[in-house]
């Protein structure tokens, strides 16, 4: 017998049954299938939806004025109080002083993790040794240590560098010792059987396979060096973004945070769209 007999029918047909239905499939909920890649004007358009969405409604609630405007501004007089600190003051500097301090102590903190976190997650007697030191230190606040860092290193960069690189450092060990965990088993095996040694291994066979998640992984923890930014030119800093911001709410000026908070983000935004297009561009055979 020719064909496909259809369950139930007794029908010979010359096409699997469940094609016509896939091709009536709408198309919004196909949109909907798991892990499904979306069309990349979709993924723009809803981009561009979800910020006109947030932004209209961060208007529509400081026009209503339920709270006075001096404590919740518009979107446009942030804008305009960001316009203002960068042509009349020294807000220029400011960032400047705060991405230094970022790429420095982020800089340091890779320097440390890196090297023990590959260390750790190919020779299980490091990971044995280290980690019941650096796990617990994942739990410890990173703010909880300024009162020391102040009373060890007193109110200047120092302090502040310090304050960062403990906030990223402990878990950039976890993860990059997970990164190189992942490399797969039979690379390892390969390459000692044909003759390497462990160090041949762990720096031409480990490394460059783990080499796109370290990467990736710095990318992802770039993002919480910002979050500690603020806490860490609050103290004693008389630059930098969390010092306008400080200086600012002395005067109770809401717009002039707010202009903070948002270079801070589009900073974020920047220095993470640089590591994709550093990902992309160095790693061009995982596409």
């Amino acid at each position: 017998m020719n064909g496909i007999t259809t369950c139930g029918t007794g029908v010979d047909s010359g096409v699997p049954a469940t094609l016509p239905r896939e091709r009536h499939r709408r198309p919004v909920k196909s949109l909907f299938e798991f892990r499904r890649q979306v069309p990349r004007t979709v993924a723009i358009a809803s981009a561009f939806l979800a910020w006109t969405a947030f932004l209209l409604g961060w208007h529509l609630l400081a026009a209503a004025e339920f709270t006075p405007a001096q404590l919740l501004p518009g979107p446009i007089s942030v804008v305009e109080a960001l316009w203002r600190l960068l042509v009349e003051g020294a807000f220029g500097m400011d960032i400047l002083q705060s991405v230094k301090r970022i790429l420095l102590s982020f800089c340091i903190a890779v320097a440390i993790a890196l090297p023990l976190g590959v260390l750790m997650g190919a020779f299980p007697v490091v990971e044995g040794f280290w980690n019941p030191l650096v796990s617990p230190f994942r739990y410890l606040p990173a703010p909880s240590f300024v009162p020391l860092l102040l009373m060890w290193l007193g109110t200047g960069e120092s302090q502040k560098i310090a304050l960062l690189v403990l906030g990223v450092v402990w878990f950039l060990v976890t993860l990059f010792m997970d990164n190189t965990k992942a490399v797969r088993e039979e690379l390892v095996e390969c390459s000692r059987t044909l003759g390497a040694s462990r160090w041949q291994v762990l720096a031409k066979v480990i490394f460059p396979a783990a080499l796109p998640t370290y990467v990736d992984t710095a990318r992802q923890m770039l993002a919480v060096s910002w979050t500690y930014l603020v806490i860490a030119e609050i103290v004693a800093a008389t630059d930098g973004i969390g010092a306008m911001m400080m200086r600012a709410k002395r005067f109770v000026r809401v717009d002039d945070i707010l202009a903070g908070i948002l270079v801070i983000g589009l900073l974020g935004l920047a220095f993470d769209l640089l590591f994709r297009l550093i990902h992309r561009l160095g790693f061009r055979y995982l596409r």
